[in-house]
């Protein structure tokens, strides 16, 4: 980025709050490199990195077509961020007085290479080489205020380097879309980012699009709440946004919720830049400590005492048949989870059709009961009442279940190892599960005109009228008599009720039909949900234990290495040196991390 930018930008960090968190970080990057743990510090190069820069670093993140671009375009009132684009490279903004655009290549050699391209042609420009970033400049105020954006390509592109943004980054913009709900895959995701970045807002876009962001609004905060990440969710239209902007609207502006979403980042995140950037500081500093500490002790232990050495090795070694066992019970408790999962399905699957077949057996007998055409409407409305509460009934068990076999997976890990955070899969709200499903029919057969009826009893009628009249004019009496209108009369009213009769038995057997296509309707909307809160516990379940066993196995790994080759390594006399430098070194850790705690 350029630096000359960058000066003119507002500083939000204070040299003289960051001094003593970048001193920290000084002394535990020396300490790292003496323990060999590189990869500690690299991630405590990062942490340094965001402390020393006097700026605030944003960065946009989510899942394709949510808007981000859009989001950093209207954030940065430019077009910065290509959109409706199938390449995805990171962009980052920063403030400047005149807007300019450089592309970051690496060329054949492996170095990067840079290119002061028009701002205006960046798109193209990019789109038609490779590119490992873009970086501009704006006269935005968001960015004149001390803000640094960066949007991350998200699922689409690199992950991993997506994770490096975010590692890199002082807060982030979580952004999902407003016609849905978060899914347990967003919702490990954002415990993932908290772990590395504790500063998330969570941006709801599109509201513009979706009259009931409302209602999915509430929903995340619900889900967030369950999870336990107090993240703020804001609902915005990065699009509207940016037309009330060229149109000069004022309320659409406002309408559009970016507004709002500035003065939170400002009020919350920029002014609290210090508070924000200590917190994650003190929270990266703590985990190395912790680390670092298991390393260092364990290299003392075998050092200390060289006729504990034996003892201190097979200990170790205990522990890692102790990983491996956990990687064993991994694979033995995703087995676990997917019959768990298959048998699961088939319950409730069952359930809810067994409910079902229970109201169709009610509905038909009500059906055979009475005339469906009386009170079609009126039955409709009761029989979509009585499957609200199945469907009801049937996620609350569906919800006990799954939370008894994560009971039964957790009880093949460790007792000390922390327990995932399950969605609650109970719906307070089966109407929006059965927004789908296509009402009952309308009955056809129940369309009888009085002339239909009329017709009926006429030709009964007729034909008493000429049997009867035939008969008594061999008696020499005319053929219409009062003989021959009686049976007239008594043979139409005959027909017209086995007319109505047949009529009835017609528009109860096509009731029965409506009904069932209801319930297979019912069947295959909640059926699909079911499954896809399922897969979604799964997934989190499977994600969590994972990311536990890895951990643990890497630390473990490491103390076990250190301590065998301090053990084969040094000579008595200089044991006693190393350890006497690693009993300074760990008294030096515990200050460290008494003193980032005091921050």
């Amino acid at each position: 980025m350029s630096a000359a930018a960058g000066l003119k930008a507002a500083t939000v960090k204070h040299p003289e709050t960051m001094a003593p968190i970048i001193g920290i970080l000084d002394e535990l990057r020396e300490m790292t490199r003496t323990a060999g743990r590189e990869d500690l510090g690299i991630r405590l190069s990062m942490v340094r990195a965001r402390a020393s820069d006097p700026r605030l670093r944003l960065v946009v993140v989510g899942h394709p077509k949510n808007g981000m671009s859009t989001l950093v375009n209207s954030l940065v009132r430019a077009s910065v961020s290509a959109t409706n684009s199938d390449l995805s490279v990171p962009v980052i903004v920063e403030y400047g007085p005149e807007p300019t655009a450089t592309l970051v290549r690496r060329a054949a050699s492996g170095r990067t290479e840079r290119q002061l391209v028009d701002p205006l042609d960046a798109g193209a420009a990019f789109s038609a080489q490779a590119v490992v970033r873009t970086e501009f400049t704006q006269p935005s105020p968001l960015l004149a205020s001390g803000v640094v954006i960066m949007d991350a390509p998200g699922a689409r592109g690199d992950n991993r380097t997506m994770r490096s943004m975010i590692a890199a980054a002082d807060a982030v913009l979580y952004v999902s879309d407003a016609d849905a709900e978060l899914t347990g895959d967003q919702i490990t995701e954002l415990q993932r980012i908290q772990r590395i970045c504790p500063t998330v807002v969570c941006v709801l876009n599109k509201i513009d699009l979706y009259p009931h962001w409302a209602h999915t609004q509430q929903r995340n905060r619900d889900l967030l709440d369950a999870a336990g990440l107090g993240f703020a969710v804001a609902p915005v239209s990065a699009r509207l946004h940016q037309q009330a902007g060229r149109a000069g609207e004022y309320h659409s502006d406002i309408e559009s919720g970016v507004p709002q979403l500035i003065d939170h980042l400002r009020d919350y995140v920029i002014a609290k830049a210090d508070s924000v950037v200590s917190e994650a500081a003190v929270q990266d500093i703590t985990l190395v400590c912790d680390h670092l500490a298991v390393t260092l002790r364990s290299e003392a232990d075998a050092l200390r005492d060289s006729h504990r050495r034996a003892e201190m090795l097979a200990r170790l070694d205990h522990a890692r048949n102790e990983v491996d066992e956990l990687r064993q019970r991994t694979a033995n408790w995703q087995v676990t989870l997917a019959d768990g999962g298959t048998e699961y399905m088939a319950d409730i699957e069952h359930d809810l059709r067994h409910r079902l077949r229970s109201l169709t057996r009610d509905a038909e007998a009500e059906i055979a009961r009475t005339d469906p055409a009386r009170r079609w409407k009126e039955f409709g409305a009761d029989l979509d009442t009585r499957i609200c509460e199945a469907v009801e009934q049937n996620f609350a068990m569906a919800h006990y279940r799954i939370v008894e076999l994560s009971e039964q997976v957790t009880e093949m890990f460790p007792i000390d190892r922390p327990r995932p955070q399950l969605p609650d899969l109970r719906h307070t709200q089966p109407g929006d599960v059965l927004e789908a499903v296509v009402p009952l029919e309308p009955l056809v057969s129940a369309k009888s005109t009085p002339l239909a009826h009329s017709l009926s009893a006429l030709r009964g009628s007729y034909g008493g009228i000429l049997m009867v009249g035939l008969v008594t004019s061999l008696l020499h009496m005319s053929l219409v008599n009062w003989y021959s209108v009686t049976a007239g009369i008594l043979l139409g009213a005959s027909a017209l009720f086995d007319e109505r009769k047949a009529a009835k038995t017609r528009r109860q057997a096509e009731a029965k039909v409506a009904v069932a296509r209801l319930m297979d309707d019912v069947v295959f909307q909640v059926g699909k949900e079911s499954r896809a809160r399922v897969r979604a516990v799964q997934r989190a379940q499977r994600d969590h234990f994972t990311d536990v066993a890895n951990e643990t196995h890497r630390s473990l790994d490491a103390s076990l290495r250190n301590a065998e080759e301090a053990a084969a390594h040094y000579s008595d006399e200089r044991r006693h040196r190393r350890s006497d430098e690693l009993d300074r070194l760990l008294v030096r850790l515990r200050t460290l991390r008494e003193r980032a705690a005091t921050l």
